[in-house]
């Protein structure tokens, strides 16, 4: 009996290599939000002062 596939068995080299030069791009040109602004985000949830999202740096 062969097991069912799973949804990580598809390989799709094109996309992996798109996403990775948009990403690569995006910081390149300095459009990444820091550790410090996600940090402080996640941590807001479920407060009384919680955080709207962060948004990329501006350069």
């Amino acid at each position: 009996m062969k097991p069912e596939r799973s949804i990580f068995d598809e390989v799709d080299t094109d996309a992996d290599m798109a996403a990775d030069a948009e990403g690569l791009a995006d910081l390149d040109a300095g459009r990444v939000i820091s550790h410090e602004a996600m940090k402080a985000w996640l941590l807001s949830w479920g407060t009384a002062e919680e955080l709207p999202p962060p948004s990329p740096a501006k350069t």
